[in-house]
């Protein structure tokens, strides 16, 4: 097959940057696999480029390039398909609208899968007949606001197939939005085995990871390890991340460290790439969030053979925890839940070493390869059943009833303009 993902941007940092390399690389095995970013900032992708995938880009932000479109008259025009709920979307312009019309038009692929609720509906919209059409959802749908979740329930029936990161999210796009004909599918993130030899238990470390944002609660651990330090002085506790341009959360929890007297115990470590290295130090992690769309950093803590204490937050942590096997759920927002789990687990060093191999052991199932079969499998049904070229005849009359038909014309209009731009800037 082949395989065609677009990206917002593949030349930057994030999750859903990772895992979709992750699943590049793997299907790029055996399929023929392109990565095609929106927009490329930079020459080489900071988190390396998958190996066999094809890296295309259809908006050349790199001011030393040839290629330059930021000074294109429609880079700074609003974007009228990609939707205004969306996050990304004061990064999007006429020029966006444009170039991934006029790439989705032109597509020679079995099927294309979009990374994001912005990209999706340009694929149910401008997609021409032949390719399946896969959605992906790398956040949950009740995380979207009322305007995006209107949109997707709008635009979403003229793709193929949705696929989530958690079963939990499957449900709520299966109870809440009519997509009759479409495929709903659950398929976790993927993450490579570590390259590094797995925690032995013996340390005293706990170790948290990911961005200091409101949402990962980690101020509920550091109270919480105020009373673990009270009973276990001993032990210390690492908090890898980075925050937004304020700093106002990494200067709150600075304080909170400072107020609770921990600053020879709690340590705000910064960002750290990659994080292997550093769970290998620690010999149990936790997670304190509010809300998970999955919980990656959970796996790769039981990849690297840490037992993890989590809060039992929608969505993700209940489906890949198996409660006082590999690791421990506790209710959202319970401090004292938190110390005690954490206590249990520091008390008991044979419980910690045996939790930490069930960790390690459950986290197989998280390894790319079967992963990547799971998508393979849907991408080969739906392929096989010709979805891509049923689902484009039904898209095709419903959006020329609506009188919103995305002709190619459209983007062969600005495919002009563009080459007597360019043709102007070399002479």
């Amino acid at each position: 097959m082949h395989i065609s993902f677009l990206l917002h941007n593949a030349y930057g940092i994030g999750g859903t940057i990772r895992t979709t390399f992750n699943l590049a690389q793997t299907l790029a095995e055996r399929h023929d696999v392109e990565i095609v970013s929106v927009f490329r900032h930079r020459d080489q992708p900071t988190m390396g480029a998958p190996a066999g995938v094809a890296m295309k880009h259809l908006v050349d932000l790199r001011r030393s390039s040839p290629g330059f479109d930021g000074d294109h008259p429609d880079y700074t025009r609003p974007a009228t398909v990609f939707p205004r709920g969306d996050g990304r979307h004061k990064q999007y312009s006429r020029l966006t609208d444009a170039r991934i019309a006029a790439h989705l038009g032109s597509l020679a692929a079995d099927v294309v899968v979009g990374t994001r609720p912005g990209l999706n509906v340009h694929i149910a919209r401008q997609t021409r007949r032949g390719p399946v059409r896969v959605g992906q959802e790398h956040l949950t749908l009740d995380s979207h606001g009322y305007r995006l979740r209107r949109e997707i329930g709008h635009r979403y029936p003229l793709l193929d197939a949705i696929t989530t990161v958690t079963e939990a999210d499957a449900r709520s796009y299966r109870s809440k939005l009519k997509l009759p004909g479409v495929r709903i599918e659950s398929v976790p993130n993927s993450v490579p085995a570590p390259t590094v030899r797995p925690a032995d238990a013996a340390s005293r470390w706990i170790i948290a990871a990911g961005r200091l944002t409101s949402v990962k609660r980690y101020d509920l651990l550091v109270k919480a390890f105020s009373k673990v330090v009270a009973a276990r002085p001993d032990w210390r506790l690492r908090i890898y991340g980075s925050g937004d341009a304020t700093g106002n959360e990494m200067n709150a929890l600075r304080a909170l460290v400072e107020e609770r007297g921990l600053h020879n115990h709690v340590f705000l470590m910064g960002p750290a790439n990659p994080l292997e290295p550093e769970w290998v130090k620690g010999s149990i992690a936790a997670v304190t969030s509010s809300l998970e769309s999955f919980g990656m950093t959970i796996v790769e803590a039981m990849r690297c053979g840490l037992p993890v204490v989590s809060t039992d937050c929608p969505h993700g942590p209940g489906e890949i925890i198996d409660d006082g096997v590999d690791g421990r759920l506790v209710p959202v927002g319970d401090v004292d839940a938190i110390a005690d789990a954490l206590l249990l687990l520091i008390e008991d060093d044979e419980l910690r070493r045996r939790t930490g191999q069930a960790a390690l052991a459950a986290s197989a199932r998280f390894d790319p390869v079967p992963i990547a079969e799971r998508h393979e499998a849907l991408f080969t049904e739906l392929v096989a059943r010709g979805e891509g070229r049923s689902r484009s005849a039904l898209r095709d009359a419903a959006q020329h009833a609506r009188g919103t038909l995305y002709d190619g014309a459209y983007a062969l209009r600005y495919l002009a303009a563009d080459v007597i731009r360019k043709g102007k800037k070399s002479s």
